[in-house]
């Protein structure tokens, strides 16, 4: 009743809004400024916000202000946030602040190592920043890149903010695909995707999704993650795949495993000051209840096309190719542990940026003190990340051959690496790497060559000198 009354008083601060600007004559002289100057400068853009319904109740000032108004004032333009939209849009703009896309620019700056990656990749939008832009901001701090900064705009994309675009699956497209989260490829090749896909132009997309389910033949991302257009998107895993409460005790003991990998739990399996990092960007479910809120819905949405039995045993499988990751993940994870404790591998030089050393940090990504630590990011990262999507998205040729096999690859390769590392310190009769192992491992090699070449010249001139 509460979020009723909410949305209720939402929609009608929005109708003031609305009217306001009617009666105080904004519309026709400003829009009609602004596109008869942008019709010859950025003619697309005036033509894809004409084509959309916004460009028949406000015009280009309300999102842009008016301080501009000539090419002497371009630097006065203004770069509407999710606040701006909110003016309209209140009650949508209320549910993505609760959902985790409004967390995405916040969960960029959480690993260590962002910051150390080129700006451009970041603010300036041409790698991760370029997705988690979608998470809200505000307009400071942006002197150099200052495109982007709404996020209401990677879904209902500029200038026409189609509601009928952003229902369809590719409006997921650009972020949800890839290397960690290949969702689209997922769902794409999925019995669900197919059928979208062969049928899907057939289907009503000014339809609100409240009403769409019963005309679609299948579900997209928006029908599942978005039940009745609700813009708070969360699912019960996250993105880490991880829930700290867990009644089932040796499960909890590979997720503690799991979670010193992630920095969360330190080498003592007690909270770091990334716990709140973790809590705060909502990239895990802290209890059971927490992770059971966003279940029952999906058990729900699921049970539209599906019997209730169906929906909780297929969602119960994925849970358990989770379980099934962790107990290869965390034994990788304790083998890599164990390197560093027992000495055969050097201390990294960034020693004092790891939370739960000997435990590898993970979440520095690509930024690995060696090979070994690659391949256990990559089991995390892609693999797992793989493995556990594709379950939850009904494609299991991704789950299997895409996740679960090259988990277990992996596995066997960091296994192998790990005897390896260990013979070399034995036969060398250190207790650890020698400084010349640590930094130059083909120096033994080098002296070996050396050696036969300096003998080689030795017995040449012996000859020489006792000719028979």
């Amino acid at each position: 009743m509460a979020e009723e009354i909410k949305i209720k008083e939402n929609k009608i601060r929005a109708l003031i809004f609305l009217v306001l600007l009617a009666l105080i004559g904004i519309g026709s002289a400003s829009a009609s400024q602004c596109t008869d100057c942008h019709t010859s400068i950025t003619p697309m853009i005036v033509e894809d916000f004409q084509s959309g319904a916004m460009s028949d109740n406000i015009d280009c000032s309300n999102c842009h202000g008016s301080n501009h108004n000539s090419a002497d004032t371009v630097d006065k333009v203004e770069f509407p946030t999710h606040q701006t939209c909110g003016a309209c849009h209140a009650a949508q703009d209320s549910q993505y602040m609760d959902g985790k896309h409004s967390i995405a620019w916040a969960a960029l700056f959480a690993p260590p190592t962002t910051t150390d990656q080129p700006k451009e990749l970041m603010e300036g939008q041409k790698g991760c920043g370029g997705c988690h832009k979608i998470g809200a901001k505000d307009s400071t701090g942006w002197e150099d890149y200052h495109y982007g900064i709404v996020g209401c705009d990677n879904c209902h994309t500029r200038h026409s903010f189609s509601v009928e675009e952003a229902r369809r699956p590719e409006a997921c497209l650009p972020c949800h695909q890839g290397f960690d989260h290949a969702q689209w490829e997922m769902y794409s090749t999925s019995k669900h995707g197919v059928i979208y896909q062969i049928e899907g132009d057939k289907w009503n997309w000014t339809t609100q999704l409240d009403k769409a389910g019963s005309s679609y033949t299948a579900p997209t991302c928006q029908l599942c993650h978005m039940k009745d257009g609700d813009h708070a998107v969360l699912t019960s895993w996250g993105f880490l795949g991880v829930r700290v409460e867990e009644p089932d005790n040796e499960w909890m003991e590979d997720r503690v495993s799991v979670l010193k990998s992630y920095g969360v739990f330190d080498a003592d399996g007690n909270p770091t000051a990334r716990f709140d990092l973790v809590k705060d960007a909502k990239l895990a479910r802290l209890t059971m209840d927490e992770w059971n809120a966003p279940r029952e819905e999906m058990i729900s949405t699921c049970s539209e096309c599906h019997s209730e039995e169906f929906a909780k045993n297929s969602l119960a499988e994925g849970d358990h190719i989770i379980r099934e990751c962790d107990r290869i993940y965390a034994d990788s994870i304790e083998t890599v542990a164990a390197l560093y404790r027992d000495g055969v591998l050097p201390e990294p030089e960034y020693i004092d940026e790891l939370p739960s050393y000997p435990y590898t940090d993970v979440l520095r990504f690509y930024d690995q003190a060696t090979p070994i630590e690659l391949d256990l990011w990559h089991m995390m990262m892609e693999y797992r990340m793989r493995a556990f999507q594709s379950t939850f998205h009904a494609n299991p040729d991704y789950t299997q051959w895409y996740g679960w096999a090259p988990l277990k690859e992996t596995a066997v390769r960091i296994k192998a690496e790990d005897e390896r590392l260990r013979a070399e310190v034995e036969t060398s009769g250190n207790t650890g790497p020698s400084e010349s192992t640590a930094s130059s491992p083909g120096l033994g090699m080098l002296f070996s060559v050396v050696s036969f070449v300096i003998l080689s010249i030795i017995l040449r001139r012996r000859r020489e000198q006792n000719p028979r």
